[in-house]
C-alpha cells in the first residue's frame, strides 16, 4: 500500500503553511531549515524551509521553500478536500478563498454534494466538497 502526500513548493513556506493551518484548523508538525542539514548550507538559504509538515483534516501536507527555481503557479492540478458536513466545507472554502479567487461558488451541485472551486492567494487551486447525499 502507498500513501500520497501533496508536496507544495513555495516562495515562503512558513507563511503559506500558517495560512492553511489557520484556514483549515490544522497544525504544523515539523519544520526543518537548510541549516539543519548535515552539510552546511549556503548562507543565503540557511534559514529557508527545507521540509515542513502540516496536518489538516487528517491529511499530512509537505512544503518547502523553492530555492533552485522560482515558483510558477499553474492549472495542472487541484487539491480536493471532502468534508463530512456542509458547515465545515463552507468554512474551509471561505477561509481558503480569503484574498484568493473563487473559480466556482460553493453551492449545491446536481450530483448531490456541496462543491466549490477556488485559487488561494498563493496560487494553489482547491476543490472543496461534501460527501454525496445518498
Amino acid at each position: 500500500m502507498a500513501k500520497l502526500y501533496p508536496y507544495i513548493f513555495s516562495n515562503d513556506a512558513r507563511k503559506q503553511a500558517e495560512f492553511y493551518v489557520h484556514a483549515l484548523k490544522g497544525e504544523i508538525i515539523n519544520v526543518q531549515t537548510y541549516s539543519d542539514a548535515p552539510n552546511a548550507a549556503a548562507e543565503e538559504i540557511k534559514d529557508k524551509v527545507m521540509h515542513l509538515v502540516f496536518q489538516v483534516a487528517g491529511i499530512h501536507f509537505f512544503m518547502a521553500d523553492s530555492v533552485m527555481e522560482p515558483v510558477q503557479s499553474g492549472n495542472q492540478m487541484d487539491l480536493t478536500l471532502e468534508f463530512e458536513t456542509e458547515e465545515a466545507a463552507r468554512n474551509a472554502f471561505e477561509n481558503l478563498s480569503n484574498e484568493g479567487n473563487v473559480l466556482m461558488p460553493f453551492e449545491k451541485m446536481f450530483w448531490g454534494s456541496m462543491f466549490g472551486r477556488l485559487e488561494d492567494s498563493f496560487g494553489v487551486r482547491w476543490q472543496i466538497t461534501t460527501k454525496m447525499d445518498n
